[in-house]
Protein backbone atom coordinates (compact mmCIF):
# COMPACT_ATOMS: atom_id res chain seq x y z
CA UNK A 1 0.00 0.00 0.00
CA UNK A 2 1.22 3.78 -0.88
CA UNK A 3 1.01 6.50 1.55
CA UNK A 4 -0.45 8.39 -0.61
CA UNK A 5 -2.88 6.48 -2.19
CA UNK A 6 -6.67 6.44 -1.91
CA UNK A 7 -6.75 3.62 0.38
CA UNK A 8 -4.28 4.23 2.78
CA UNK A 9 -6.63 7.84 3.35
CA UNK A 10 -9.83 5.72 3.70
CA UNK A 11 -8.33 3.75 6.70
CA UNK A 12 -7.52 7.22 8.03
CA UNK A 13 -11.28 8.18 7.61
CA UNK A 14 -12.08 4.79 8.65
CA UNK A 15 -10.25 4.79 12.03
CA UNK A 16 -11.80 8.73 12.56
CA UNK A 17 -15.28 7.58 11.42
CA UNK A 18 -15.42 4.86 13.73
CA UNK A 19 -13.67 5.74 16.86
CA UNK A 20 -15.79 8.33 18.44
CA UNK A 21 -16.83 9.38 21.75
CA UNK A 22 -19.76 8.32 23.84
CA UNK A 23 -20.93 9.16 26.95
CA UNK A 24 -22.65 5.92 28.34
CA UNK A 25 -23.76 2.83 26.73
CA UNK A 26 -24.31 3.57 23.21
CA UNK A 27 -28.13 2.50 22.77
CA UNK A 28 -30.09 4.12 25.54
CA UNK A 29 -27.34 7.04 24.43
CA UNK A 30 -28.63 6.89 20.42
CA UNK A 31 -32.13 7.13 22.14
CA UNK A 32 -31.66 9.77 23.78
CA UNK A 33 -29.86 11.75 20.72
CA UNK A 34 -32.95 11.16 18.75
CA UNK A 35 -34.84 12.66 21.39
CA UNK A 36 -32.62 15.43 21.26
CA UNK A 37 -33.34 16.24 17.67
CA UNK A 38 -37.08 15.60 17.51
CA UNK A 39 -36.56 18.06 20.39
CA UNK A 40 -34.97 20.78 18.03
CA UNK A 41 -37.22 20.08 15.58
CA UNK A 42 -40.43 20.44 17.30
CA UNK A 43 -39.01 23.42 18.29
CA UNK A 44 -42.26 23.57 20.97
CA UNK A 45 -43.45 21.86 24.17
CA UNK A 46 -44.77 18.20 23.58
CA UNK A 47 -47.85 17.05 24.75
CA UNK A 48 -47.23 13.30 24.00
CA UNK A 49 -44.22 10.89 22.26
CA UNK A 50 -44.28 7.83 20.07
CA UNK A 51 -41.34 5.74 20.54
CA UNK A 52 -41.03 2.45 17.57
CA UNK A 53 -37.58 0.66 18.14
CA UNK A 54 -36.60 -2.70 17.12
CA UNK A 55 -36.64 -5.38 19.60
CA UNK A 56 -32.79 -5.43 20.05
CA UNK A 57 -32.58 -1.89 21.50
CA UNK A 58 -35.13 -3.06 23.94
CA UNK A 59 -32.79 -5.42 24.54
CA UNK A 60 -29.60 -3.09 25.14
CA UNK A 61 -31.68 -0.34 26.68
CA UNK A 62 -33.28 -2.65 29.13
CA UNK A 63 -30.86 -3.23 31.90
CA UNK A 64 -28.28 -0.74 31.73
CA UNK A 65 -28.17 2.62 33.57
CA UNK A 66 -28.57 5.68 31.13
CA UNK A 67 -25.68 8.23 31.62
CA UNK A 68 -26.54 11.41 34.23
CA UNK A 69 -29.90 10.68 35.01
CA UNK A 70 -29.14 9.17 38.65
CA UNK A 71 -28.99 5.58 37.81
CA UNK A 72 -32.13 5.73 35.63
CA UNK A 73 -32.56 2.81 33.35
CA UNK A 74 -35.02 2.31 30.34
CA UNK A 75 -36.40 3.48 27.31
CA UNK A 76 -38.41 6.10 28.75
CA UNK A 77 -34.98 7.62 31.31
CA UNK A 78 -33.41 7.70 27.75
CA UNK A 79 -35.90 9.82 25.59
CA UNK A 80 -36.84 12.05 28.55
CA UNK A 81 -33.34 12.77 29.00
CA UNK A 82 -32.63 13.56 25.62
CA UNK A 83 -35.65 15.51 25.17
CA UNK A 84 -34.88 17.72 28.50
CA UNK A 85 -31.56 17.82 28.49
CA UNK A 86 -29.61 16.68 25.76
CA UNK A 87 -27.75 18.76 23.13
CA UNK A 88 -27.72 17.26 20.06
CA UNK A 89 -24.95 18.78 18.38
CA UNK A 90 -23.04 16.07 20.78
CA UNK A 91 -24.47 13.09 19.29
CA UNK A 92 -23.30 10.30 21.48
CA UNK A 93 -22.55 12.37 24.45
CA UNK A 94 -25.64 14.23 24.31
CA UNK A 95 -26.06 14.05 28.03
CA UNK A 96 -22.73 15.21 28.97
CA UNK A 97 -23.07 18.55 29.53
CA UNK A 98 -26.02 17.65 32.26
CA UNK A 99 -26.24 19.24 35.19
CA UNK A 100 -26.70 17.25 39.21
CA UNK A 101 -29.67 19.87 39.17
CA UNK A 102 -30.99 19.22 36.48
CA UNK A 103 -32.06 15.60 36.31
CA UNK A 104 -35.15 16.23 38.28
CA UNK A 105 -36.26 17.48 35.45
CA UNK A 106 -36.01 14.23 33.93
CA UNK A 107 -38.82 12.89 36.45
CA UNK A 108 -41.27 15.62 35.57
CA UNK A 109 -41.18 15.27 32.25
CA UNK A 110 -42.21 11.42 32.44
CA UNK A 111 -44.60 12.67 34.59
CA UNK A 112 -46.34 15.29 32.14
CA UNK A 113 -45.57 13.44 28.94
CA UNK A 114 -46.73 10.22 27.56
CA UNK A 115 -44.35 8.25 26.36
CA UNK A 116 -45.28 5.35 23.88
CA UNK A 117 -43.09 2.26 23.26
CA UNK A 118 -43.71 0.31 20.25
CA UNK A 119 -41.81 -2.33 19.29
CA UNK A 120 -40.89 -1.92 15.15
CA UNK A 121 -40.80 -6.25 14.22
CA UNK A 122 -40.65 -4.85 10.36
CA UNK A 123 -37.78 -2.83 10.12
CA UNK A 124 -33.91 -2.26 10.37
CA UNK A 125 -32.31 -4.82 13.56
CA UNK A 126 -30.92 -1.46 14.87
CA UNK A 127 -34.05 1.12 14.33
CA UNK A 128 -35.24 4.00 16.66
CA UNK A 129 -37.94 6.65 15.46
CA UNK A 130 -39.33 9.11 18.17
CA UNK A 131 -42.38 11.13 17.18
CA UNK A 132 -43.10 13.83 19.10
CA UNK A 133 -46.36 16.07 19.08
CA UNK A 134 -47.07 19.72 20.54
CA UNK A 135 -50.89 21.55 20.51
CA UNK A 136 -50.24 22.10 16.36
CA UNK A 137 -47.38 19.91 15.01
CA UNK A 138 -45.44 16.84 14.95
CA UNK A 139 -41.67 16.11 14.53
CA UNK A 140 -40.33 13.16 13.76
CA UNK A 141 -36.70 11.83 13.90
CA UNK A 142 -35.22 7.88 13.13
CA UNK A 143 -32.03 6.61 13.32
CA UNK A 144 -31.37 3.05 11.50
CA UNK A 145 -28.25 0.78 11.17
CA UNK A 146 -25.62 2.68 13.23
CA UNK A 147 -26.18 5.08 16.30
CA UNK A 148 -25.36 8.29 14.67
CA UNK A 149 -26.94 7.54 10.99
CA UNK A 150 -30.09 9.57 11.18
CA UNK A 151 -32.13 8.69 8.51
CA UNK A 152 -35.12 10.87 8.50
CA UNK A 153 -35.85 14.20 9.92
CA UNK A 154 -39.42 15.37 9.56
CA UNK A 155 -41.42 18.33 10.54
CA UNK A 156 -45.48 18.48 9.80
CA UNK A 157 -44.52 16.01 7.18
CA UNK A 158 -41.78 18.12 5.33
CA UNK A 159 -38.45 16.56 5.38
CA UNK A 160 -35.80 18.61 6.28
CA UNK A 161 -32.01 18.33 6.17
CA UNK A 162 -30.21 15.27 7.94
CA UNK A 163 -27.09 16.02 9.93
CA UNK A 164 -23.77 15.92 7.66
CA UNK A 165 -20.89 13.75 8.88
CA UNK A 166 -17.44 14.87 9.26
CA UNK A 167 -14.22 12.66 8.36
CA UNK A 168 -10.60 13.29 9.23
CA UNK A 169 -9.18 13.34 5.16
CA UNK A 170 -12.90 13.78 3.69
CA UNK A 171 -12.31 10.78 1.83
CA UNK A 172 -14.68 9.08 2.51
CA UNK A 173 -18.41 10.31 2.37
CA UNK A 174 -22.07 9.11 2.86
CA UNK A 175 -22.01 5.36 1.81
CA UNK A 176 -18.50 5.12 0.70
CA UNK A 177 -17.81 4.00 4.12
CA UNK A 178 -19.67 1.22 4.60
CA UNK A 179 -18.40 -0.06 0.84
CA UNK A 180 -15.17 0.54 1.41
CA UNK A 181 -15.37 -1.58 4.94
CA UNK A 182 -16.41 -5.03 2.73
CA UNK A 183 -13.49 -4.55 1.01
CA UNK A 184 -11.04 -4.59 3.14
CA UNK A 185 -8.81 -7.82 4.53
CA UNK A 186 -6.38 -8.66 7.50
CA UNK A 187 -3.52 -8.62 5.33
CA UNK A 188 -4.53 -4.99 4.12
CA UNK A 189 -4.49 -3.98 7.72
CA UNK A 190 -1.40 -5.21 8.88
CA UNK A 191 -0.13 -3.65 5.78
CA UNK A 192 -1.39 -0.31 6.99
CA UNK A 193 -0.19 -0.77 10.38
CA UNK A 194 2.89 -1.33 9.21
CA UNK A 195 2.97 2.06 7.13
CA UNK A 196 1.05 4.35 8.69
CA UNK A 197 2.56 7.51 9.09
CA UNK A 198 2.08 8.28 13.19
CA UNK A 199 1.19 11.63 12.27
CA UNK A 200 -1.98 10.64 10.69
CA UNK A 201 -3.61 8.85 13.49
CA UNK A 202 -1.74 10.00 16.44
CA UNK A 203 -4.79 12.31 17.35
CA UNK A 204 -7.28 9.74 17.28
CA UNK A 205 -5.85 6.67 19.42
CA UNK A 206 -4.37 9.23 21.58
CA UNK A 207 -7.95 10.24 22.33
CA UNK A 208 -8.23 6.57 22.71
CA UNK A 209 -5.85 6.04 25.31
CA UNK A 210 -6.32 8.84 27.59
CA UNK A 211 -10.09 8.02 27.50
CA UNK A 212 -10.01 4.19 27.60
CA UNK A 213 -7.60 3.90 30.36
CA UNK A 214 -9.13 6.47 32.36
CA UNK A 215 -12.44 4.40 32.77
CA UNK A 216 -10.13 1.22 33.07
CA UNK A 217 -8.67 2.57 36.04
CA UNK A 218 -11.84 3.81 37.50
CA UNK A 219 -13.16 0.45 37.60
CA UNK A 220 -9.74 -0.93 39.22
CA UNK A 221 -9.90 1.67 41.70
CA UNK A 222 -13.61 1.47 42.93
CA UNK A 223 -16.26 -0.59 43.06
CA UNK A 224 -18.90 -0.91 39.81
CA UNK A 225 -21.39 -4.04 39.39
CA UNK A 226 -19.67 -7.16 39.81
CA UNK A 227 -16.06 -5.97 39.92
CA UNK A 228 -14.90 -8.62 37.43
CA UNK A 229 -11.26 -6.64 36.67
CA UNK A 230 -10.42 -6.34 40.43
CA UNK A 231 -11.57 -10.04 40.88
CA UNK A 232 -9.27 -11.22 38.48
CA UNK A 233 -6.27 -9.38 39.99
CA UNK A 234 -7.52 -10.57 43.15
CA UNK A 235 -7.68 -14.10 42.19
CA UNK A 236 -5.18 -14.57 39.45
CA UNK A 237 -1.94 -12.31 39.96
CA UNK A 238 -1.07 -8.84 37.82
CA UNK A 239 1.01 -10.69 35.01
CA UNK A 240 0.76 -8.92 32.11
CA UNK A 241 -1.92 -11.31 30.25
CA UNK A 242 -4.01 -10.97 33.55
CA UNK A 243 -3.74 -6.97 34.08
CA UNK A 244 -4.97 -6.89 30.00
CA UNK A 245 -7.97 -9.18 30.80
CA UNK A 246 -8.61 -7.44 34.06
CA UNK A 247 -8.22 -2.92 33.04
CA UNK A 248 -10.45 -4.35 29.59
CA UNK A 249 -13.12 -6.09 32.03
CA UNK A 250 -13.12 -2.78 35.14
CA UNK A 251 -13.38 -0.63 32.00
CA UNK A 252 -16.49 -1.98 31.52
CA UNK A 253 -17.44 -2.92 35.07
CA UNK A 254 -17.31 0.66 35.60
CA UNK A 255 -19.68 1.92 32.25
CA UNK A 256 -21.89 -0.58 32.48
CA UNK A 257 -22.87 0.45 36.26
CA UNK A 258 -23.42 4.42 36.48
CA UNK A 259 -19.68 5.97 35.81
CA UNK A 260 -20.11 9.18 33.48
CA UNK A 261 -16.68 9.14 31.97
CA UNK A 262 -16.85 9.01 27.86
CA UNK A 263 -14.86 6.46 26.01
CA UNK A 264 -13.80 6.31 22.35
CA UNK A 265 -16.05 3.50 20.93
CA UNK A 266 -15.37 0.78 18.19
CA UNK A 267 -18.32 0.05 15.69
CA UNK A 268 -20.64 1.65 17.63
CA UNK A 269 -20.06 -0.02 21.09
CA UNK A 270 -18.17 1.25 24.05
CA UNK A 271 -17.04 -2.04 25.60
CA UNK A 272 -15.76 -3.28 22.00
CA UNK A 273 -13.78 -0.44 22.00
CA UNK A 274 -12.40 -0.63 25.44
CA UNK A 275 -11.85 -4.43 24.50
CA UNK A 276 -10.39 -3.76 21.31
CA UNK A 277 -7.66 -1.23 23.34
CA UNK A 278 -6.88 -1.65 26.58
CA UNK A 279 -4.87 -5.05 26.38
CA UNK A 280 -2.92 -3.33 23.95
CA UNK A 281 -1.95 -0.22 25.62
CA UNK A 282 -1.98 -2.20 28.98
CA UNK A 283 0.10 -5.22 27.24
CA UNK A 284 2.39 -2.52 25.67
CA UNK A 285 3.31 -0.97 28.44
CA UNK A 286 3.89 -3.87 30.13
CA UNK A 287 6.66 -5.25 27.83
CA UNK A 288 7.72 -1.89 27.31
CA UNK A 289 7.16 -1.33 24.23
CA UNK A 290 7.90 1.65 22.34
CA UNK A 291 4.93 4.10 21.52
CA UNK A 292 4.95 3.50 18.00
CA UNK A 293 4.63 -0.07 18.37
CA UNK A 294 1.37 0.65 20.69
CA UNK A 295 -0.25 2.95 17.83
CA UNK A 296 0.49 0.62 15.36
CA UNK A 297 -0.87 -1.93 17.77
CA UNK A 298 -3.63 -0.09 18.37
CA UNK A 299 -4.48 0.75 14.33
CA UNK A 300 -4.57 -2.47 13.94
CA UNK A 301 -6.60 -3.99 16.82
CA UNK A 302 -9.12 -1.00 15.87
CA UNK A 303 -9.25 -1.92 12.15
CA UNK A 304 -9.34 -5.56 13.22
CA UNK A 305 -12.37 -5.22 14.78
CA UNK A 306 -14.13 -3.13 12.37
CA UNK A 307 -13.26 -5.52 9.63
CA UNK A 308 -14.75 -8.52 11.79
CA UNK A 309 -17.73 -6.53 13.43
CA UNK A 310 -18.30 -5.62 9.22
CA UNK A 311 -20.28 -9.15 8.53
CA UNK A 312 -21.70 -9.28 11.47
CA UNK A 313 -23.95 -6.35 12.15
CA UNK A 314 -24.15 -3.26 14.85
CA UNK A 315 -26.80 -5.42 17.22
CA UNK A 316 -27.10 -9.19 16.69
CA UNK A 317 -27.31 -12.07 19.40
CA UNK A 318 -23.62 -12.54 19.26
CA UNK A 319 -21.61 -10.88 21.23
CA UNK A 320 -19.35 -8.25 19.92
CA UNK A 321 -16.78 -7.90 22.43
CA UNK A 322 -15.79 -11.53 20.62
CA UNK A 323 -14.27 -9.60 17.51
CA UNK A 324 -12.69 -7.58 19.93
CA UNK A 325 -10.87 -9.58 22.01
CA UNK A 326 -9.71 -11.76 19.14
CA UNK A 327 -8.52 -8.33 17.70
CA UNK A 328 -6.75 -7.28 20.82
CA UNK A 329 -5.09 -11.03 21.21
CA UNK A 330 -4.19 -10.29 17.91
CA UNK A 331 -3.09 -6.63 18.64
CA UNK A 332 -0.65 -8.21 21.28
CA UNK A 333 0.92 -10.72 18.91
CA UNK A 334 1.47 -7.51 16.42
CA UNK A 335 3.53 -6.05 19.22
CA UNK A 336 5.35 -9.01 20.24
CA UNK A 337 7.03 -8.99 16.10
CA UNK A 338 3.89 -11.75 14.86
CA UNK A 339 3.73 -11.36 11.22
CA UNK A 340 0.73 -12.37 9.37
CA UNK A 341 0.88 -15.91 10.19
CA UNK A 342 1.40 -15.40 13.39
CA UNK A 343 -1.76 -12.98 13.38
CA UNK A 344 -3.88 -14.90 11.36
CA UNK A 345 -3.72 -18.07 13.39
CA UNK A 346 -4.39 -16.30 16.36
CA UNK A 347 -7.59 -14.91 15.11
CA UNK A 348 -8.68 -18.30 13.87
CA UNK A 349 -7.75 -19.70 17.13
CA UNK A 350 -9.67 -17.20 19.18
CA UNK A 351 -12.93 -17.49 16.97
CA UNK A 352 -12.86 -21.05 17.55
CA UNK A 353 -12.85 -20.65 21.03
CA UNK A 354 -15.30 -18.04 21.94
CA UNK A 355 -17.69 -17.79 18.93
CA UNK A 356 -21.07 -18.38 20.15
CA UNK A 357 -20.69 -16.48 23.65
CA UNK A 358 -24.25 -14.43 23.31
CA UNK A 359 -25.28 -10.85 23.68
CA UNK A 360 -27.99 -10.49 26.00
CA UNK A 361 -28.27 -6.89 26.30
CA UNK A 362 -26.21 -4.08 28.25
CA UNK A 363 -25.10 -4.95 31.57
CA UNK A 364 -22.65 -5.81 34.73
CA UNK A 365 -22.08 -9.31 33.19
CA UNK A 366 -20.47 -7.49 29.79
CA UNK A 367 -17.21 -7.06 31.75
CA UNK A 368 -16.73 -10.61 32.37
CA UNK A 369 -17.47 -11.86 28.83
CA UNK A 370 -14.78 -9.21 27.93
CA UNK A 371 -12.55 -11.23 30.01
CA UNK A 372 -13.33 -14.74 28.78
CA UNK A 373 -13.18 -12.50 25.28
CA UNK A 374 -9.54 -11.17 25.88
CA UNK A 375 -8.36 -14.58 26.95
CA UNK A 376 -9.79 -16.45 23.98
CA UNK A 377 -7.58 -13.83 22.24
CA UNK A 378 -4.01 -14.61 24.35
CA UNK A 379 -4.92 -18.39 24.41
CA UNK A 380 -4.84 -17.73 20.45
CA UNK A 381 -1.73 -16.25 20.38
CA UNK A 382 -0.50 -18.38 22.86
CA UNK A 383 -0.92 -21.39 21.33
CA UNK A 384 0.42 -20.21 17.99
CA UNK A 385 3.85 -19.35 19.83
CA UNK A 386 3.72 -23.15 21.25
CA UNK A 387 3.17 -24.89 17.73
CA UNK A 388 -0.60 -25.55 18.19
CA UNK A 389 -3.86 -24.18 16.24
CA UNK A 390 -7.13 -24.92 15.41
CA UNK A 391 -7.54 -26.73 11.60
CA UNK A 392 -10.02 -26.67 8.73
CA UNK A 393 -12.85 -28.60 9.57
CA UNK A 394 -12.72 -27.66 12.98
CA UNK A 395 -15.80 -26.94 14.04
CA UNK A 396 -16.79 -23.62 11.93
CA UNK A 397 -12.82 -22.99 11.25
CA UNK A 398 -12.53 -22.88 7.41
CA UNK A 399 -9.49 -23.14 5.03
CA UNK A 400 -8.12 -19.40 5.07
CA UNK A 401 -8.40 -16.44 7.71
CA UNK A 402 -10.85 -14.55 5.54
CA UNK A 403 -13.03 -17.15 5.01
CA UNK A 404 -13.34 -18.57 8.79
CA UNK A 405 -14.45 -14.26 9.46
CA UNK A 406 -17.07 -14.85 6.62
CA UNK A 407 -18.33 -18.16 8.17
CA UNK A 408 -18.42 -16.41 11.66
CA UNK A 409 -20.44 -13.34 9.89
CA UNK A 410 -22.89 -15.91 8.60
CA UNK A 411 -23.00 -17.67 11.86
CA UNK A 412 -24.12 -14.27 13.95
CA UNK A 413 -25.97 -12.48 11.39
CA UNK A 414 -28.12 -15.55 9.80
CA UNK A 415 -27.81 -18.45 11.69
CA UNK A 416 -28.28 -16.48 14.79
CA UNK A 417 -31.40 -14.68 14.55
CA UNK A 418 -33.61 -16.93 15.67
CA UNK A 419 -31.57 -17.23 19.01
CA UNK A 420 -31.90 -12.76 19.19
CA UNK A 421 -35.79 -13.24 19.65
CA UNK A 422 -35.38 -16.04 21.93
CA UNK A 423 -33.46 -13.95 24.11
CA UNK A 424 -35.43 -11.23 23.72
CA UNK A 425 -38.30 -13.02 24.88
CA UNK A 426 -36.76 -14.49 27.13
CA UNK A 427 -35.30 -10.85 28.69
CA UNK A 428 -39.20 -9.49 28.38
CA UNK A 429 -40.29 -12.55 30.97
CA UNK A 430 -39.10 -11.40 33.98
Amino acid sequence: MEKNSIRYFKYIDLLALELSTAMGCTEPVALAYAASLAKKVLNDTPLKIEAFVSANIVKNVKSVIVPNTNGGRGIDTAIAAGFTLGDCEKELEVLASVKEEEIKLIDEFKRNVPINIKTNEDGHIFDIGIKAYSKEHYSYVRIVDTHTNVSEMVYDGNNLTLPKKNCKTHVIVDKELDEFKKTITIKEILDFANIVEIDDIKEILDRQINYNMAIAEEGINNNYGANIGKTLLATYGDSPFIKARAYAAAGSDARMNGCEKPVIINSGSGNQGITASVPVIVYGKEINADMDKIYRALAFSNLCTIHLKTGIGTLSAYCGVVSAGASSGAGICYLEGGDFKAISYTLVNALAITSGIVCDGAKASCAAKISSAVDAGIMGYCMYKNGNHFHSGDGIVKKGLEHTIETVGLLARVGMSETDKEIIKLMLND
